[in-house]
């Protein structure tokens, strides 16, 4: 068994069973899982803000930064590696208030708006999320199964697959 780390920016797709995608701290930024159940594809992407317009030139050397350079790669990769749009379950995690900025910047929000919005232009479905709250959470996406874990504060680790549909908030 593999385990593969996706840092900040960054994002990892396997079409190994046996490998797993994990990623850590995940406060303002999002993590967004794919996976297709047939083919047996999954990826994670770590992205930390909104658009790419604030920098086109980090923009260009690292996509997985932003919302809306990551997640078409994110996908246009998984569909080389055979997973197919419409049978991908998608599963977002993080969007925290971490940092006590009275709101000001709220990078959270805006990314979590960001994907969203990019998601639905798509046609693209969010099946689960766990998005909001003021803490950090770490998710392990288990590439053969599927299963999508989260360890938030507290030290329990919950999948995601047995929780309500949308989790607003939750810490």
């Amino acid at each position: 068994m593999s385990t593969i780390v996706v840092g900040v920016g960054d994002c990892a797709l396997s079409a190994d069973p046996d490998s797993t995608l994990v990623t850590y701290a995940l406060g303002s930024c999002i993590g967004l899982a794919i996976h297709d159940p047939v083919a047996r594809v999954g990826g994670l992407l770590h992205f930390l803000l909104p658009e790419s317009k604030i920098d086109p030139e980090k923009a260009s050397r690292n996509p997985f930064l932003f919302a809306d350079t990551g997640i078409p790669l994110l996908f246009r990769q998984s569909y080389e590696l055979g997973a197919v749009k419409g049978r991908l379950v998608v599963r977002a995690v993080g969007a925290a208030q971490v940092i006590e900025d009275c709101g000001v910047f709220n990078i959270g929000k805006r990314n979590h708006q960001a994907m969203r919005r990019i998601l639905w232009k798509a046609g693209v479905m969010i099946h689960r999320e766990e998005t909001g709250g003021n803490s950090s959470r770490t998710v392990r996406l288990e590439v053969g199964s599927g299963r999508l874990l989260c360890l938030g504060p507290g030290g329990a680790e919950r999948d995601l697959d047995d929780s309500p549909a949308t989790v607003k908030g939750a810490t």
